[in-house]
């Protein structure tokens, strides 16, 4: 295979930083730009690949200004910038990292998992089980797996699994071989308008397939599973253990009892159904898989859990009011005689708009509020959607803002023994900040 010439523009976001990865294991030169750094491009960058924080042109490696040199670029990133725009103007090779993704969806058997929430939990946990069964596969994870501590395994080429990812209808792009998904809840409407726009999309997207594979309740044709009698794939005599559960994975074959699940919330033990189901549509053995299962080690901010002086912390990636409505219940589940506040960061400005009122339901269930300011991503503000009117109508006598450098602060004098850190955006590294602080 010939070395060619890549330039990832975004190159620190999860999705784009795994495909850098895989073109540098090829043995491409591999190249980057990306804001600001974070502890992804530092670990790019310890593993040779050079990466510039300056958007300018003058800031474009010699090495990437060759005509042949490969463009990547992240949906996320302004259709204005000037890197980008040069190289649009000079006619290089410019891809999204979606068609990147597609190309070599068509090489190997795809195995691609959606869904509005859950994709990023379903495919680590089909990784573990790919790995942990010694199959051959590369995997993309849109999160960092705790075990690996990578969002990008490579064991080889039977398989090609992706998460597929519904923002800009990206997964349209995939030619996959089995689907998984997870649920189809509204979200994105910037881009898709209505939440029915988004459905049929998923509805289209769940025909590309051999092998569909989607949760118990979803208006699709395929293998279901769930925790009702109907599923084909099912969760049953559940037992909540301090860690997780434990339960019996009831198949068409067979059951297995006393299977467990190290990770709380029962939306995580439908996301670990999801990854069996789909484990055994491609040919895993099923007790194999079971035994597995309990050595799986979660993903960064997927309901990770911290002992903080005398509080414990939940931090979690939930960004949509369902996503925090899931993270809500698995606490209330498993600490019930506790109190618990959340510390939420509003991700975009089209989001906080769109489920305004959601927001405002869920948020206001628990024990205490903070907001901090939207993390404003690919967007630019939109007139009267801050996270203070956001907090002005929530209905709560314990709320407040609060800033990032005020978190440990915050933290520390709140009355509830749980605290939950939630948000898709820099309050990631506000937390790993705050759990250095013993």
């Amino acid at each position: 295979m010939s070395t060619s010439t890549y330039y990832f523009l975004g190159i620190g976001g999860v999705g784009m930083s795994a495909l850098a990865r895989h073109f540098w294991k090829a043995q491409h030169r591999v190249f980057g730009y990306d804001k600001t750094p974070t502890p992804l491009t530092q670990e790019l960058e310890a593993m040779g690949i050079s990466i510039t924080y300056d958007q300018e042109v003058a800031a474009i490696p010699q090495a990437c200004q060759a005509p042949d040199t490969k463009i990547v670029y992240t949906a996320a990133l302004p259709k204005n910038h000037p890197q980008l725009v040069y190289f649009q103007e000079r006619k290089f090779s410019i891809e999204k990292r979606a068609a990147v993704l597609g190309a070599l969806s068509k090489l190997t058997p795809c195995i691609a998992v959606a869904g509005t929430h859950g994709k990023t939990t379903t495919t680590a946990l089909l990784s573990h089980l790919l790995y942990h069964t010694k199959q051959s596969f590369t995997a993309f994870v849109g999160g960092i797996m705790n075990q690996f501590n990578s969002n990008y395994i490579h064991t080889g080429s039977d398989f090609l699994l992706v998460e597929a990812d519904e923002y800009d209808r990206s997964f349209l792009q995939l030619s996959p071989d089995y689907i998984g998904i997870t649920s189809m809840d509204a979200d994105h409407l910037d881009i898709y308008e209505t939440a029915d726009q988004l459905e049929e999309t998923y509805k289209m997207f769940s025909t590309r397939c051999s092998h569909l594979v989607h949760a118990e309740g979803l208006p699709l044709e395929g293998i279901s599973y769930g925790f009702g009698p109907n599923a084909h794939y099912r969760a049953s005599d559940l037992k909540p253990i301090e860690t997780g559960y434990a339960f019996t994975f009831v198949t068409p074959q067979a059951s297995f009892p006393n299977v467990v699940l190290n990770m709380l919330g029962k939306h995580n033990l439908m996301n670990a159904l999801a990854a069996l189901t789909l484990g055994h549509q491609i040919g895993l053995q099923l007790d194999e898989m079971t035994t597995a299962l309990p050595s799986f080690k979660g993903i960064q901010r997927r309901m990770n859990r911290y002992d903080w002086k005398d509080k414990v912390l939940i931090d979690d990636y939930a960004h949509h009011p369902k996503e925090i409505e899931a993270v809500y219940q698995s606490l209330r589940n498993h600490y019930s005689t506790h109190k618990i506040a959340v510390v939420f960061q509003p991700h975009l400005f089209s989001r906080t708009q769109d489920f305004w009122e959601a927001f405002c339901t869920i948020l206001s269930k628990f024990d205490a509020v903070a907001l901090m300011d939207i993390y404003p991503a690919r967007e630019l503000p939109i007139e009267g959607i801050t996270a203070a009117r956001l907090l002005d109508a929530i209905s709560h006598p314990q709320k407040t803002m609060v800033q990032p450098d005020e978190l440990n602060t915050y933290v520390s004098h709140s009355p509830c023994e749980i605290v939950a850190l939630l948000g898709a955006g820099d309050i990631g590294l506000a937390i790993q900040n705050l759990i250095r602080v013993s």
